[in-house]
């Protein structure tokens, strides 16, 4: 840890989740959104390269360039339920949409980071699988009424009621399903 002091660690993200996800690495960083990356991606894109994409093109749209002691993290988490990817809800009638497709059923969450500074890149990912109850339309009305998941992909937060009540086991991190897989963080971060 102590060759990161002499970096100063640059989170490309407005998440809370990720930004107190990075915290609990006890790594001094700043937050910067400034970006200029249109999340776009054609549809014949294979699914798992995705979130790759995503969290490479946020990295190459930061707003400026940067300088030799900065690293920029910059990351991006897909929900995979079948065949279909499920971003972020961009209404109620979606998010209900959304999570009575997940209901009882396992889906996969893909989150990529891309670490880089002014000389290399490395970009990685981890996988999470995640099995939800059955859920009723009550329970979905509920938890979006009370806690709004339009900023999350899948409409869902783990960390919040419905992973309570929904989530009937994980294979994987936890982390990596809220957004950040902090333990490859780490260890990537020493290397680089």
């Amino acid at each position: 840890m102590e060759k990161l002091k002499t970096r100063k660690i640059i989170l490309a993200s407005g998440s809370p989740r990720r930004k107190e996800l990075l915290e609990g690495l006890a790594i001094d960083f700043e937050v910067d959104t400034r970006n200029s990356f249109e999340e776009t991606y054609s549809p014949d894109t294979p699914h798992e390269r995705v979130p790759v994409l995503m969290s490479e093109g946020k990295s190459y749209g930061f707003h400026r360039e940067l300088t030799d002691e900065e690293i920029l993290i910059t990351s991006d988490t897909m929900v995979l339920c079948g065949n279909e990817i499920l971003g972020k809800p961009d209404s109620k009638e979606d998010a209900v949409r959304i999570l009575r497709l997940l209901s009882g059923r396992t889906h996969e969450v893909v989150t990529a980071v891309t670490l880089r500074d002014n000389r290399k890149k490395e970009t990685f990912s981890d996988t999470a699988v995640v099995h939800f109850k059955e859920l009723t339309d009550s329970e979905i009305e509920f938890y979006i009424e009370h806690f709004r998941p339009f900023d999350k992909a899948g409409a869902y937060g783990i960390q919040e009621w419905i992973g309570y009540i929904g989530i009937t086991g994980i294979e994987g991190s936890f982390y990596t399903i809220m957004g950040l897989p902090v333990h490859l963080i780490y260890e990537h971060l020493l290397k680089f």
